[in-house]
């Protein structure tokens, strides 16, 4: 078949899935069918019984994507392979620095072109298990009616669990490549030759709309899952009526901003795909936020009579508690802050968890090091905006982070908690009481300055983890992670406030309206309001400043959730991908002021010497790779994925994108 789909157990059944649903009492993967009379497993099989098609189903939520590469199998969507890299190194935020990841050495080259194989795009069309999943959740509803036994009420949330599947898998893709070919029903796999050519943008959005609208209306779906829910927690991780509801809103939002929605196309307007509208509307539409504004009034109103869902907020007014809150509203699978998540079954290096992104970042292949501009973006604790003229001129770059120590029971955390929980800084302390709500922190250290125990001379020589002075925090947490379960979270509430505040500015210019959404964002972490903290930005009336705060808000807030990289696409910022970045050189100070390359912890701390806490920095360029973009300039090329031209030569419809 030319769309590189396979029979259906060709690629479901004789593969090892790893990711699930989180039903944890069902088989996954080929195991499911291994009660099939004779062991054969073909669609008549499959669809005689409910158990087979309830495994079934478990099957293909195991396609979703998992933001956190864990493993390289060519049964799982490719981004699930650390040998293929995270979106968000290509942003201002992170820098990668482990050389074998293809995104490394082919965007930060600049050599990617459109011959590429596995891993080498940021999101490869025909290996990312879409397909499949669209396929077989055609498979299913096609053939649903044909179970014995399953109940009426269960067949209808089957079928609109499918719908949400094929709606999130689509915009998975959408966002990478604009229009795309539609899919009404599945294939036998055996076709000689058909057409299935490449959609417009305007027509795949109402393809995917229309897919969340009929699971929304069918009535079928619970609002929420989970203690206390109208839903079982046994099916916690299942697509609701609440994620249809929030996924429509961020389906909008993409389609509504300046890529796709503009007076002319992203890359001139003269381009085959320019022309048929494959990759834009056409022109500028308003309506869309409109739409944008309506699905998140919709959210907001159903949430209002749902309940359920709610930012997880701190029990004290601390630093430590604001930074707990904040963590555990993304990363607890029990918090009523995430809206749908992934997750997968694989053991870590201890064999007691889920989790090989800590592994792996500890061997230095999840180097996804923070950048100077990233830490700049977050505020002080009080909200007011860091600056760092000022604060030098000042003398007080040694408060950068924090100031004291737990030693002498004075440690103060001065910037946003935000900053803590996304990016490791030197002096954080390693350890935050999983199990204590308050936030109590422990532990030695990070020694990130030169020689530290921690950095070593990885930031001199800008290799690896702490190659930029910092290291990423986001996911990886500490070891009170270690023996914990991990979830990708595919959206959630603080998202979709941020979504609702772009939307009532951009379709209605209302700041004020977008300021109460963002202060509720930053509430949570102790923040003052946004108009209050840049009083010279004018935030209240000004539209185009108010925007530029948003998406640093959303940084801060959604750090290494792909919402950078998005964001930037979406607004086609080539200003931000073309600037050259920076790392943090720290310099370890003595009594007398001079520079010392030694450890503390294991160290001169044997012989009684307090902390450090006095340190010369400075902002470096980073040079150990030098991004192409840096140097040549962005080409508008760059905002889509080039479709494999091995796919563009079957001759089944595909337009390439522009510039490819």
């Amino acid at each position: 078949m030319k769309l590189g789909y396979k029979l259906l157990f060709g690629a479901c059944v004789a593969a090892n899935l790893i990711a699930t649903s989180c039903v944890d009492d069902m088989k996954f993967g080929n195991s499911f069918l291994d009660k099939a009379p004779g062991g054969t497993a073909t669609v008549d099989t499959v669809f005689s019984s409910a158990v087979y098609t309830q495994q079934f189903l478990n099957s293909i939520y195991g396609r979703q994507y998992y933001g956190l590469p864990y493993k390289d199998d060519t049964s799982l969507p490719v981004s699930s392979s650390p040998y293929c890299g995270k979106v968000e190194a290509l942003t201002d935020c992170w820098q990668l620095h482990w050389r074998d990841a293809q995104l490394y050495s082919q965007y930060y080259s600049g050599i990617h072109t459109a011959n590429y194989s596995r891993c080498q795009d940021k999101f490869c069309y025909n290996d990312e298990k879409v397909w499949e999943v669209v396929r077989w959740c055609w498979l299913l509803m096609e053939h649903i009616d044909d179970v014995p036994n399953l109940d009426a009420n269960e067949k209808a949330r089957m079928i609109a669990e499918a719908k949400c599947l094929i709606a999130v898998r689509y915009f998975d893709m959408f966002r990478h490549y604009g229009g795309l070919p539609l899919l009404y029903a599945s294939f036998e796999g055996n076709e000689s030759s058909y057409e299935c050519p490449r959609a417009t943008v305007e027509e795949t959005v109402n393809y995917m709309i229309k897919m969340l609208d009929e699971a929304i209306d069918s009535g079928a779906l619970p609002w929420a899952y989970g203690p206390g829910a109208d839903g079982s927690s046994t099916y916690t991780g299942r697509w609701t009526k609440a994620g249809a509801m929030a996924l429509k809103c961020k389906i909008w939002q993409f389609a509504a901003s300046p890529l796709f929605n503009d007076n002319q196309g992203y890359a001139g307007g003269a381009s085959e795909a320019e022309q048929q509208h494959l990759v834009w509307y056409g022109g500028y539409r308003p309506e869309l936020w409109e739409n944008c504004l309506k699905a998140c009034e919709d959210f907001m109103n159903a949430l209002q009579a749902n309940g359920y869902y709610e930012l997880n907020q701190s029990v004290n007014n601390t630093p430590a508690g604001y930074r707990y809150a904040y963590r555990m509203g993304y990363l607890y699978q029990g918090s009523k802050e995430v809206i749908h998540s992934v997750r997968v079954q694989m053991g870590d290096a201890f064999n007691s968890s889920t989790y090989f992104w800590h592994n792996w970042s500890d061997l230095g292949r999840n180097s996804y090091t923070p950048t100077q501009e990233y830490v700049e973006m977050f505020p002080w604790a009080d909200g007011k905006p860091f600056n760092w003229e000022e604060t030098e001129a000042e003398g007080k770059l040694d408060e950068m982070f924090a100031k004291g120590t737990l030693a002498d029971n004075n440690l103060e955390l001065t910037r946003d908690p935000r900053l803590y929980e996304t990016v490791i800084v030197n002096g954080l302390p390693k350890m935050l009481d999983w199990s204590n709500n308050a936030g109590l922190m422990s532990g030695q250290p990070y020694e990130l300055w030169v020689g530290g125990y921690d950095a070593g001379n990885n930031s001199r020589d800008e290799t690896m983890r702490f190659a930029t002075g910092y290291d990423n925090m986001k996911y990886y947490i500490g070891t009170e992670y270690q023996r914990q379960y991990c979830q990708w979270v595919t959206l959630r509430l603080s998202d979709i406030y941020l979504t609702y505040a772009e939307a009532l500015l951009q379709a209605k210019g209302d700041n004020a309206g977008a300021l109460t959404w963002i202060n509720k964002v930053r509430e949570r972490v102790g923040l003052g309001k946004l108009e209050d903290c840049n009083p010279e930005k004018n935030l209240t009336s000004n539209k185009e400043n108010l925007l530029e705060e948003l998406l640093r808000e959303r940084v801060c807030e959604l750090g290494m959730e792909d919402a950078r990289f998005f964001d930037l696409i979406r607004y086609k910022r080539a200003d931000r991908f073309e600037k050259e970045l920076h790392g943090l050189l720290i310099y370890r100070l003595d009594e007398k002021g001079n520079r010392i390359e030694t450890k503390w912890f294991e160290g001169d701390q044997n012989q009684g010497a307090p902390q450090p806490v006095h340190f010369d920095y400075e902002r470096f360029t980073l040079h150990n790779i030098r991004r192409y973009w840096w140097d040549y300039g962005f080409d508008t090329k760059w905002y889509l994925s080039p479709f494999p031209q091995t796919e563009i030569n079957k001759g089944y419809g595909l337009v390439q994108n522009p510039g490819w």
